[in-house]
């Protein structure tokens, strides 16, 4: 075993266990709630690592490095097949290079990109490029800071109703980041009020993702479905991969 492979090995195992607790603690089945494994400015090797070891979701935050990324894992593991997320602010010009490689879109929060994802889906399963429609997740600006990031939470029913017109995007639920300027508690407590409002009418917008490394504990007491973990996994953050 390699240093690098027991390194990860070891940290995965301690967030397991802080996934488990947290869902022991707050009532909930373990199963309920699934990791993200943020793999950004980290080398595709570490992203083999996590596939061996049975991470099933990987995620990244620019389209520049996530795309080549998805590539050479191909490559390098090509019976695993995990399901690559996009977490970061997606500019619409990329949506046609992301549509080639994303399972699932963690960050819309416009019609002006839900429009270029609609288009950048049908190119891509037209050219045989994809075989499925894309999930969707709609970042809610939890503090309605328009320099972080995300739909205000007084948008985000108009939003998801442009998501659930669009022919090959799937609605799935909401994501966001807790502000500085509120407790963990806080801010997730306020997503979950507005994941419930959601559901109403979308049954199906099941999926609440909040919580990284310093407040999944938080995110998984409010309901959390998804966390996003990069830190406690593989550590400070090295250069971005060319």
């Amino acid at each position: 075993m390699t240093d690098r492979l027991a390194e990860i090995e070891a940290a995965l195992e301690n967030v397991r266990s802080r996934i488990a607790t947290a869902c022991r603690t707050a009532g909930r089945s373990i199963d309920a709630v699934r990791l993200i494994a943020v793999t950004k400015t980290f080398p595709v090797e570490d992203a083999a690592i996590l596939t061996d070891l049975g991470v099933t979701d990987l995620g990244e935050n620019r389209e520049q490095e996530a795309g080549p990324k998805a590539a050479e894992l191909r490559e390098l593991r090509p019976g695993a097949s995990p399901r690559w997320h996009m977490l970061g602010h997606l500019q619409r010009n990329k949506a046609r290079a992301v549509a080639r490689w994303a399972a699932e879109i963690q960050s819309v929060d416009s019609d002006r990109l839900v429009d270029a994802l609609d288009r950048a889906v049908r190119n891509a399963r037209d050219a045989g490029d994809r075989a499925e429609p894309l999930d969707v997740l709609i970042q809610a600006s939890i503090d309605g800071d328009p320099t972080r990031g995300g739909a205000p939470l007084d948008t985000l029913a108009s939003l998801a109703e442009h998501v659930a017109r669009s022919g090959e995007l799937r609605l799935r639920g909401l994501m966001a980041v807790a502000p500085l300027t509120m407790t963990p508690a806080e801010a997730f407590g306020r997503l979950r009020e507005a994941a419930e409002r959601l559901r109403e009418d979308h049954p199906e917008a099941t999926e609440i993702s909040a919580g990284m490394t310093g407040d999944l504990e938080s995110a998984i007491s409010c309901g959390s479905t998804c966390v996003r973990v990069g830190t406690a996994l593989l550590g400070t953050r090295g250069l971005a991969s060319p």
